[in-house]
């Protein structure tokens, strides 16, 4: 499910079995240097989660993308959000990134790095044969994760 209309009306009626909320972490940059492969990023994040949700519809919810510049990024805005969403109900949330960064704060929330890769150019059978790829390596986590509680 998603963050949207429509899905949070399904949630609300199945909140009691939807325990696990995913945050996609996408880094902005504008520079002329890393403007494209910030979008690249992006792309790749989005293209994952929702690959994601389409395996796990009615077990998590996608929260938006938490869009940020490096300006911006602040150490305790993870664990800000993760004790927002435990607090509306989720026991287990995820946060998705392609930047590096994130991998610092691991010990305190659960974040998922991969490394982006460009999909922009691939016809949508490699596309899906590469995100497939991808949820392979992130299942596991996750599954840790739920059998934990």
């Amino acid at each position: 499910m998603y963050f949207n209309a429509k899905d949070i009306t399904d949630f609300m009626a199945q909140k009691d079995f939807i325990d696990t909320a995913i945050v996609p972490l996408v880094s902005v940059d504008l520079t002329n240097e890393k403007i494209k492969q910030s979008g690249a990023e992006a792309d790749f994040l989005l293209s994952l989660t929702a690959f994601v949700e389409q395996q796990f519809k009615g077990r998590l919810l996608v929260m938006p993308p938490f869009s940020y510049s490096a300006v911006m990024k602040d150490e305790e805005m993870p664990k800000v959000l993760e004790t927002q969403l435990h607090n509306a109900g989720f026991k287990h949330v995820f946060f998705i990134t392609c930047d590096h960064f994130w991998t610092n704060f691991g010990e305190t929330v659960n974040v998922i790095w991969l490394p982006a890769i460009p999909l922009e150019s691939m016809d949508k059978g490699v596309k899906n044969s590469i995100l497939e790829d991808q949820l392979r390596q992130v299942i596991p986590i996750f599954s840790t994760k739920w059998a934990q509680n």
